[in-house]
């Protein structure tokens, strides 16, 4: 009963790591990690951090509302119903 490793054969069943979506994370992590070293590097002046601080809310709240208005307009229907609940909700919790 031993079996022998029989790994990738040729060139094209070796995975390409750029390929993998597990490398574009490890990638992105690796920039994350960067930029806290750099910001950790010495004290930054309040108004500084502030104006960081903003500029990437800023950035998140782009994207989620690029993203967003992508979804609605792929369904229109469903993004209707979801808000038309959530105001149904709403109007219940504010009505108590």
């Amino acid at each position: 009963m031993t079996e022998s490793y029989t790994g990738p054969t040729n060139a094209d069943e070796i995975a390409d790591e750029d390929d993998i979506p597990s490398a574009e994370l490890e990638r992105q992590a690796d920039a994350i990690l960067a930029d806290a070293e750099a910001r950790a590097a010495g004290p930054r002046p309040l108004r500084e951090a502030v104006r960081e601080d903003a500029a990437t809310a800023r950035d998140w709240g782009r994207q989620r509302a690029v993203r967003l208005r992508g979804v609605v307009e792929t369904e229109p229907m469903k993004a209707t119903l979801y808000a038309l609940g959530l105001g149904v909700v709403i109007g219940l919790l504010i009505g108590r």
